[in-house]
C-alpha cells in the first residue's frame, strides 16, 4: 500500500485570548510586509433568518456600514481609505464577517472601527430605507436582470432542502426586505451581534502583547451579552430523487444544477475532505473525470464544475451542506444523456477506483489553491476567523495539507458510492424562460 504522500504547510504562530465579555480573539504575527489584517466574524448569517424576513442578514450587513457609536456616515470609510487601506463585509449561511487591510501603522484605527460599531451601529429609519434601495437594486442587477442571477445557490436549496432555514433565498424577496422594521434591525443586533458571538482575528506586521493591550482598550468596554443558542439544522439524506426547473428569460442556453447532501463538515471532517477530493477529481482541470467525459470526449456539456458549500468554499458551512454539480449545455434535450453519464463517472470510481496517481495529482494542486489564497495578510486573517467560528480551532487551516495527504483512495470511493441518484436534487434551468 503507497504512503500518503508529504504536503507542506506554512507555520502559524497563533495565540489565543478570550475577552471577559465572551469575544474570542486569534491573534497571528508575520513580520513579512508592514501590513495588517483585521476581521470580526459573527455567527449569524442566512439561515438565522426568521421567516417573513428572507434577506435580513445581508440588509443588516450593509446597516453596519452607516455609521457607529462615535461615527457619523461614511467616516469608517474615510477612515480605513485615508490610512491607504481596504474594507468590506459579506453575508454567508452561517456568518457575516467584517474586515480591513490596513498599513500596520494604522493598526489600533481598525481595532477602533470595528469595536465602534460592534458597541453600536446606527440603526436608523433613514438608514434602513437607505440600504434597503441598494440591497433591491444589487438583487436587480446581479440576479434579476444578468445571465444565470443566482443560478444555482439560490434556486437549488430550495430543492435540496425542506426547512426554512436551509432552503429559502437568502438574497430575499422584496416584499420581505420592504417589510422589515427598525426594531426588527435594533432585535437583530441585540440577538446577534453580541461579543460572545463573534471571533476576532488579527494578523501581520504586529507585536502580540501590544496588539492583545489595544483590543482589550477597544473591545474590552463592551457589555457582555449572551451569545444566543445556535439552532441544529441538520437534515437527513433524501431517499428519492427530486427535479424542478427554474425560467431565466436572460439565458442564452440551458443549464443544469445538481446537489447532493453529504457529511458533516465539522462532525465528520474526514469524510468531508474525501468528499472534497473526490469533486476535485470529478472538475479540477482538463484532466478530471466529468471534463474528459462530458466536455471532450461527448461533447454534452460546455462547461462542467463540482464543489463543496454553496458559494464554493468547502470550509464556510457547517451541517448541513451539499455537494454541487453544475454544468451548462447548448442542447436542451440533453439532460437526460448529461445525467446518466455523470451518474455512470461516479459509479466508475465507486466501483473501480482511481488511476494511478490521480488521487496525489488533484490533491497536490487542492493544497498548493489552499495555500496560495492564504498568501495575502487579508485572507489569512479571514482563513483564520472562519475556521476558529466554524471549526473551533484556527489551527486547522494549517493542518490541511496533512489531514488531505492522509485521505485513502477507499475514502474517496465510498465518497463516490454515497452520490447515488435518489439522493440528488436536479434543478434544469430553462434558457429563454419558455417553460416546457
Amino acid at each position: 500500500m503507497p504512503r500518503p504522500i508529504k504536503l507542506t504547510a506554512p507555520a502559524f504562530d497563533l495565540t489565543h485570548h478570550t475577552l471577559e465579555n465572551g469575544l474570542r480573539v486569534v491573534v497571528a504575527p508575520d513580520r513579512s510586509a508592514p501590513v495588517v489584517g483585521v476581521a470580526v466574524l459573527y455567527d449569524v448569517g442566512i439561515r438565522s433568518e426568521p421567516e417573513g424576513r428572507t434577506g435580513f442578514a445581508h440588509l443588516f450587513e450593509h446597516l453596519m456600514f452607516q455609521g457607529s457609536a462615535n461615527l457619523e456616515k461614511l467616516e469608517h470609510f474615510r477612515y480605513v481609505q485615508s490610512s491607504g487601506g481596504t474594507f468590506n463585509g459579506s453575508t454567508h449561511f452561517d456568518y457575516t464577517n467584517y474586515f480591513e487591510a490596513l498599513p500596520s501603522n494604522a493598526l489600533e484605527r481598525g481595532l477602533f472601527l470595528e469595536a465602534d460599531r460592534m458597541l453600536a451601529p446606527r440603526i436608523t429609519s433613514e438608514n434602513l430605507a437607505n440600504q434597503l434601495e441598494v440591497v433591491k437594486n444589487e438583487i436587480r442587477v446581479n440576479v434579476l436582470n444578468r445571465p444565470y442571477g443566482g443560478f444555482p445557490w439560490i434556486y437549488l436549496p430550495s430543492v435540496l432542502f425542506d426547512t426554512f432555514a436551509n432552503s429559502h433565498n437568502g438574497y430575499g424577496g422584496f416584499e420581505d426586505l420592504e417589510s422589515a422594521t427598525v426594531e426588527d434591525a435594533r432585535d437583530f443586533f441585540a440577538k446577534y451581534y453580541a461579543p460572545a458571538n463573534a471571533v476576532l482575528a488579527v494578523a501581520g506586521d504586529l507585536a502580540v502583547d501590544e496588539t492583545l493591550s489595544l483590543i482589550e482598550k477597544h473591545f474590552g468596554p463592551i457589555k457582555k451579552r449572551r451569545a444566543p443558542k445556535r439552532p441544529d439544522f441538520a437534515e437527513p439524506f433524501l431517499t428519492a430523487e427530486r427535479r424542478a426547473t427554474h425560467d431565466d428569460p436572460h439565458a442564452p442556453i440551458p443549464a443544469v444544477a445538481i446537489g447532493y447532501r453529504v457529511p458533516d463538515p465539522v462532525g465528520s471532517l474526514e469524510e468531508h475532505l474525501a468528499t472534497l477530493l473526490l469533486a476535485e477529481v470529478l472538475s479540477d482541470g482538463d484532466a478530471s473525470r466529468l471534463q474528459r467525459r462530458l466536455v471532450q470526449r461527448d461533447h454534452l456539456v460546455t462547461d462542467i464544475s463540482a464543489y463543496l458549500g454553496e458559494f464554493g468554499d468547502p470550509f464556510d458551512e457547517r451541517d448541513p451542506t451539499a455537494l454541487t454539480v453544475s454544468a451548462h449545455y447548448p442542447d436542451r434535450d440533453a439532460l437526460e444523456p448529461i445525467l446518466r453519464a455523470i451518474d455512470e463517472e461516479i459509479d466508475r470510481i465507486a466501483q473501480h477506483g482511481l488511476e494511478p496517481g490521480e488521487l496525489d495529482r488533484v490533491r497536490t494542486r487542492l493544497v498548493s489553491v489552499l495555500m496560495r489564497e492564504v498568501d495575502s495578510v487579508l485572507n489569512r486573517t479571514l482563513e483564520f476567523a472562519k475556521f476558529e467560528l466554524i471549526y473551533g480551532r484556527a489551527e486547522l487551516m494549517a493542518e490541511l495539507p496533512a489531514r488531505l495527504a492522509a485521505v485513502s483512495e477507499d475514502a474517496v470511493r465510498s465518497a463516490a458510492a454515497e452520490l447515488r441518484p435518489e439522493r440528488r436534487a436536479v434543478l434544469e434551468l430553462i434558457a429563454g424562460g419558455a417553460s416546457r
